[in-house]
């Protein structure tokens, strides 16, 4: 029962340590984690969230604006008045008639007191003469253009990534050949022992092999370092903790990659521009809209106030009578005042502002056809050069792999004529050397395939982390 009971709580606490336990990250992982680290990305990213809120913007321009205002102050104005000539009917028989000559009737009134209003006003635009649909029909081209660069900028992202990744397994692969010569040193080592007591070989042949198990160890140092190395580049481009990195166990396999499809069309940089063109000449519409008329509602409600003022004239107001206007008038309040409407805009002339936009827009898009060709040529000589690389690559990787199976053969009969004595340690040593040579030299041709594969790949924009 006891045991039972020892069992059950060691079950119990070595259950966080195995939940706990940490899991070496896929190559597909480490490709996410640095995806959300790469700057270039984020900027991209950054760029596509400013277009959209441009577009927004542009939506917004046939919302209603909704302003209100208002002020008080105080007022003082003077108005002349001179009448015309004045002719009154007669009216009989009540009235016989009358002529005034102009200028009989000549006063200046003059307003003063304080005064207050307010306004609420909302305008819309019903029509802008196509212009936003342009501007916006451009914006949309700017962002596809943004996606298309963003796909290359991720394409560079799996380059690096797997450059690293590949590298960490050149590192592995290398330390499994110094494993193996390691253990082919030391049953080598016990043969040349029994050879030294036999008197079979000299100290100085059996010293070497020493050396040799000492340069070995001095490699193995060499390859851990390298390894640190690697994860700390790999932490650093991910994120990611290094002890699940160190975790990572890959392996270094050929790339089987056929172009099926010679083509650069789907290239991101030529769609980019392709997109930046229609930008353009969205561009080019929206600014040849300047001279069609744009209209616009508008709506207002306001009030005006008069307090305590005084309206007086200079002069009497009838000829005769001897009285001026002299008046305190009682506050006045005008409210509502409610106005409502349409109006337009026709711009007849800009001064050839619109003409000169539209002339640097056609400027700018000779530019990108410009830099469409080129990049075209280039791209297309790019495709051919990646594909020789890739050719080549394979051819070594067929030639050191022929390499390894002579240099592996070659060891072997060096092995079986040094426990017979037929041949030096030197020798021997030579042989290990070579095989080790041969090994690190296969793998390092699949590293350097792999890196061609990829560039070939990138050439037609077929990269994808998955086929890696």
């Amino acid at each position: 029962m006891k045991n039972y009971k020892k069992l059950f709580f060691a079950a119990i606490l070595g259950f966080p340590l195995s939940f706990s336990a940490q899991i070496a990250p896929s190559f597909q992982k480490l490709v996410d984690a640095a995806m959300t680290k790469d700057a270039a990305i984020e900027q991209q990213n950054l760029e596509s969230k400013a277009n959209e809120l441009d577009q927004e913007k542009l939506k917004d321009i046939f919302l209603p604006k909704v302003e209100i205002s208002g002020k008080a102050g105080y007022l003082n104005a003077t108005a002349k008045v001179v009448s015309p000539e004045i002719a009154i009917p007669a009216i009989t028989p009540l009235f016989p008639g009358a002529v005034f000559p102009e200028g009989t009737f000549n006063n200046n009134f003059n307003l003063s007191g304080f005064d207050a209003a307010a306004k609420i006003e909302a305008t819309a635009v019903l029509y802008s003469g196509g212009k936003v649909k342009y501007l916006k029909q451009a914006l949309i081209e700017k962002d596809n253009a943004n996606k298309a660069l963003q796909v290359k900028n991720e394409d560079e992202v799996i380059t690096q990534i797997s450059k690293a990744y590949d590298q960490f397994a050149l590192v592995a692969e290398s330390k499994n050949v110094l494993d193996e010569s390691k253990k082919r040193l030391d049953a080598n080592k016990k043969t040349a022992e029994k050879a030294l007591g036999y008197g079979l070989i000299t100290p100085y042949d059996y010293k070497k092999i020493e050396l040799a198990q000492a340069t070995l160890d001095s490699k193995m140092v060499e390859y851990e370092g390298k390894k640190e190395l690697l994860i700390t580049q790999l932490h650093l481009l991910t994120g990611i903790d290094k002890e699940r990195i160190a975790l990572i166990n890959p392996n270094l396999e050929k790339i089987e990659y056929l172009v099926t499809d010679e083509s650069i069309d789907n290239r991101a940089e030529l769609k980019a521009l392709d997109f930046g063109m229609k930008a353009i000449d969205a561009k080019i519409k929206a600014e040849k809209t300047w001279w069609i008329p744009k209209v616009q509602a508008m709506t207002s409600l306001s009030y005006m106030g008069f307090y305590n003022t005084n309206i007086s004239s200079s002069k009497v107001l009838m000829p005769g009578t001897g009285a001026k206007l002299d008046n305190d008038l009682t506050n006045l309040n005008l409210l509502p005042i409610f106005q409502a409407g349409i109006g337009f805009k026709w711009d007849v002339f800009d001064g050839n502002e619109g003409k000169h936009e539209v002339e640097k827009a056609k400027i700018d898009r000779e530019i990108l056809e410009s830099k469409k060709s080129d990049a075209e040529r280039k791209l297309q000589l790019n495709l051919a050069n990646n594909q020789t690389n890739y050719n080549i690559a394979n051819a070594q990787v067929d030639l050191k792999a022929t390499a390894k199976k002579i240099a592996k053969n070659a060891l072997t009969q060096a092995e079986k004529e040094f426990r017979y004595g037929l041949i030096k340690s030197t020798q021997l040593i030579e042989a290990e050397n070579d095989l080790e040579n041969a090994e690190l030299d296969y793998q390092t041709a699949i590293f350097n395939q792999r890196r061609a594969a990829i560039e070939l790949m990138k050439s037609t924009q077929n990269l994808n982390a998955e086929k890696l």
